[in-house]
């Protein structure tokens, strides 16, 4: 895992301990800006401002002829011609503030971050050794900017009305590495001494099966986002009367199935969803059985909770037709079994060589 100190002295861990908080405040932000995302794109916002303008951009337009330069701008657009043809500016203005307020929140995470590291830099409060994963970090929300207009873009081609599905994962997989790194790091600062309880050993292959697939599991839900396999076979656990749906393997090559057929997506999302859960409920029953009472056995506890909370609420936004309220939820939750699978993970760690 990325990051893990060396055992240090009490005060240096003191003296880390801002540093992790603030690592964690940046997290969360994150964690809110990926809640903002799935709203974006559930309500089809994302394609409203044809305009990447890190600078200015920070404005909202501030006068009716800029209104209607961007409206102008989105009219030439398939997304307009083939979905909101019609809708007026009133319309524009709804899809066009809630992008606007995703991109603001991207800046201010940037500028919570250089603000802090050069905070902690000049006064000569980072830990050793830390700087260079703090500079990579800051590379990271970088790309992540590029990389969202990099998606944004192609939703302008001809003939879209949505964004690249690879693209959206491409966005979203980036998104979920920078919290995860951010949040390691933080545990790791607040924690650098970590002794695994006794029976670990037990719990850590369920733990670790059911963190990977839960990441798998995320990725493949930015495939259903992204061609919208969500909207299709609304009942569960069968699909169209079938546990496997009938068109699974209509595509050719069949590789293509995997991230553009409906069916197939669907169903290789579920399939995830349900290993993930069985993996995460074998690593709460090891734990209960196997771990003391304590900290390590109640993060993994939470973690098994945490998925099937998200397990459930991937049932009711499917069955209820992707409705944006529980959709927003369910991608924000997804955040929070990734959170809980770190700490549990973090909690558990294998003994030093």
């Amino acid at each position: 895992m990325p990051f893990d100190p060396a055992p240090a002295a009490p005060r240096a861990a003191v003296s880390a301990r801002p540093v992790a908080l603030w690592l964690l405040a940046i997290a969360g932000l994150v964690w809110v800006m990926v809640a903002i995302g799935g709203a974006t794109r559930l309500t089809g916002s994302g394609l409203s401002i044809m305009e990447w303008a890190p600078v200015s951009g920070i404005l909202p337009p501030l006068s009716e002829a800029e209104w209607q330069r961007l409206y102008d701008l989105y009219r030439t657009i398939p997304q307009y011609h083939l979905v909101n043809a019609g809708f007026g500016m009133e319309g524009f203005r709804q899809i066009f503030w809630l992008e606007w307020f995703h991109r603001l929140w991207g800046r201010l995470i940037g500028l919570a971050y250089v603000a802090g590291l050069a905070w902690f830099w000049l006064r000569g409060a980072i830990p050793p050794g830390l700087k260079p994963r703090l500079l990579l970090l800051l590379a990271l929300g970088g790309l992540q900017g590029v990389v969202g207009w990099f998606m944004v873009a192609s939703g302008f081609e001809e003939g879209r009305t949505e964004v690249s599905p690879y693209r959206l994962v491409l966005h979203l997989g980036l998104a979920l590495v920078l919290f995860a790194l951010l949040l390691w790091t933080a545990l790791s600062l607040l924690r650098p001494v970590r002794i695994a309880p006794p029976g670990a050993r037990a719990v850590r292959p369920w733990l670790h099966a059911a963190a990977g697939l839960a990441a798998l599991t995320m990725l493949a839900g930015g495939f259903v986002a992204g061609i919208r396999a969500g909207f299709t076979y609304n009942t569960f656990p069968l699909m169209d009367g079938q546990w496997v749906p009938a068109g699974y393997l209509d595509l050719s090559p069949w590789w293509r199935n995997l991230t553009a057929n409906i069916a197939a997506v669907q169903w290789n999302h579920r399939l995830l969803a349900t290993l993930c859960l069985v993996a995460a409920c074998g690593a709460a029953l090891f734990a209960w059985r196997r771990l003391p009472a304590g900290p390590a056995r109640g993060a993994v506890l939470v973690f098994a909770a945490t998925v099937a909370l998200q397990y459930g609420l991937g049932v009711l936004t499917l069955v209820h037709v992707v409705p944006v309220g529980l959709g927003t939820l369910h991608q924000t939750v997804a955040v929070g079994v990734l959170a809980a699978a770190l700490v549990a993970i973090h909690a558990l760690p294998k003994p030093r060589a």
